[in-house]
């Protein structure tokens, strides 16, 4: 093995989900891991040193994956069976779907993208907005937002409407929470931890789960109360003070993957 594959072995496994997703299928994503590695054994330089190795391996993969022209191209005549976020992610431009995934589901921060898609920031959050967009039309539903400071509910309001969401209620304490959900039904929560007169989000959220199953997106300025090593920890957390693109697409990726359709019963969250 060369030393630039070398370098990138650990990585692989995750280039491989990235390749199926980003291509639609095993076999294509597969192909194309295996022609950059190919390529790599080859060309070493195709994985630049100046770049940390998963940067770099993932860059070399888009490499080799745009240069074709049938990858400009929109996937159509999904076979039937094929799961509810793969038909999902077909619909998306290609370049969108890259940095949708590369960063809602790689997670790779916005400049890390840029640079594995040889674009400048800008170009990688207007595409992961392109991509919001894209899938809220598809899903588009109804919001409640679990939050206490009236200038941050606003914000989350704007950016969730700016997706093509309806907001419906925001809540301040968990009791208003609670009976907001019970009465709306949303299909996506959004939720701070404390709350205005004390009581948890936390609290709330679990007692929600407990009857009716939604994807949950923590916003929080206290992550460690919720990342302690014990399990189920949350899927979705964003940290305050948060940035606009990550929030979009971690909201993009709670409805893509939509929790909902998972047959298992709804895990409740541990602080």
């Amino acid at each position: 093995m060369s030393t630039a594959a070398a370098k990138v072995a650990n990585h692989l496994p995750y280039l491989r989900r990235f390749a199926r997703a980003v291509t639609g299928s095993q076999k294509s994503g597969d192909a194309y891991v295996a022609s950059t590695l190919e390529a790599m054994l080859a060309e070493p330089s195709i994985c630049s040193e100046d770049l940390p190795p998963r940067v770099g391996l993932y860059r070399a993969f888009l490499k080799i994956l745009n240069s074709i022209r049938l990858n400009g191209e929109k996937t159509v005549g999904a076979p039937a069976g094929t799961q509810a976020c793969d038909r999902n992610l077909e619909t998306l431009t290609p370049r969108a779907r890259q940095a949708f995934l590369l960063i809602a589901v790689e997670d790779f921060s916005l400049q890390e993208a840029a640079l594995i898609m040889d674009v400048d920031t800008a170009e990688v959050e207007r595409l992961v907005d392109e991509a919001g967009r894209d899938i809220a039309r598809q899903i588009a539903t109804d919001v409640v937002i679990i939050e206490d400071e009236p200038l941050i509910a606003i914000d989350l309001k704007r950016l969730l409407t700016s997706l093509g969401h309806r907001v419906v209620e925001i809540a301040r304490t968990k009791r208003q929470a609670i009976e907001a959900v019970e009465r709306t039904r949303p299909g996506l929560v959004l939720a701070d931890i404390q709350l205005a007169d004390g009581s948890s989000g936390l609290d709330a959220v679990n007692e929600m789960l407990r009857t009716f199953s939604m994807p949950v997106v923590f916003v929080t300025a206290y992550p460690q109360r919720l990342l302690t090593g014990t399990r189920p920890e949350p899927t979705f957390l964003i940290t305050k003070p948060f940035r606009v693109e990550n929030l979009k697409a971690i909201v993009s990726q709670a409805l893509f993957f939509d929790v909902r359709s998972r047959p298992e019963q709804p895990n409740l969250v541990r602080a």
